[in-house]
């Protein structure tokens, strides 16, 4: 991957954390926290009204605390990173229904002619060029060139589309990292929440338990907005991971079917 590639790719994930950050605080300041304070206020003037009264759950309190909000800009970060990842495994597996190293059936391609079906590929666009088949197709190609051997080609074609799978590992690790602090995040607001209420013990001693109440629904709101949004990033995260799997795969059919086949180290070109 080039120097400009990485750069793009970087200034993608910074932008798109701080965008996620933006959206996020700004529907929480102007919808979530507002809507949980009122359904807060409204609960507690009718527990004080009726000792028996019984809160329903809220869906704005649930998410109302910071934890859950970093949470939620985690999580489109994270999707945003996968996305972009995504749409470029896409965009490459489209390649593999070109005719990348166009040959006649029956024909074959010998030492000599690598030179030629490489100038084709090197005429692609850059960011076509950056793309694993060609890049494979190249690899083989010049490898073919070199030392005439068949055997070779195949060897340093697979080699590479081991080594891209290797680096598109290798690139999933932030989300990884994403998706492992969240609920980590999570237990932060369940030590921060049991904290508080354990702070406010002796208000619950003598008879007030909303505090106690409010800041163990903390701990355990968070802990579990947490670990639902982190259910649903590994189900994300793998999906991506087949998605690159296989056109790993796709790729070395390809390399096999549609280049290694047709190679010969004789001088005729039709027939075996």
């Amino acid at each position: 991957m080039t120097r400009r590639t990485i750069s793009t790719e970087f200034i993608y994930q910074v932008l798109s954390l701080v965008v996620a950050a933006v959206l996020v605080h700004a529907v929480y300041v102007t919808v979530v926290r507002p809507n949980a304070d009122a359904i807060l206020a409204e609960q507690a003037a009718a527990m004080q009204g009726d000792s028996e009264y019984v809160p329903e759950r809220s869906f704005f309190v649930t998410i109302r605390d910071f934890e859950q909000e970093a949470c939620f800009i985690l999580m489109l970060w994270a999707i945003a990173i996968m996305a972009f990842k995504g749409w470029g495994t896409v965009a490459e597996t489209r390649l593999l229904g070109e005719e990348m190293v166009p040959v006649p059936e029956g024909m074959r391609i010998l030492p000599e002619d690598a030179r030629e079906y490489a100038r084709q590929l090197e005429a692609l666009p850059p960011a076509r060029q950056r793309a694993l088949l060609p890049r494979a197709l190249l690899s083989a190609l010049h490898r073919f060139g070199a030392t005439r051997n068949i055997q070779d080609v195949s060897a340093t074609a697979h080699a590479v589309c081991d080594a891209e799978a290797e680096r598109l590992e290798s690139e999933l690790s932030m989300v990884r990292y994403i998706a492992w602090a969240i609920p980590s995040i999570g237990f932060i607001g369940t030590v921060r929440g049991i904290g508080e209420a354990l702070g406010q013990a002796h208000q619950a001693v003598e008879g007030d338990i909303a505090g106690v109440t409010r800041s163990l629904g903390t701990a355990f709101n968070s802990t579990f907005i947490a670990l639902l949004i982190s259910i649903g990033l590994m189900f994300l995260l793998h999906q991506l991971q087949l998605q690159q799997e296989r056109l790993v795969l796709d790729c070395e059919t390809y390399l096999d079917s549609r280049l290694v086949r047709h190679l010969a180290t004789g001088y005729e070109r039709q027939g075996e």
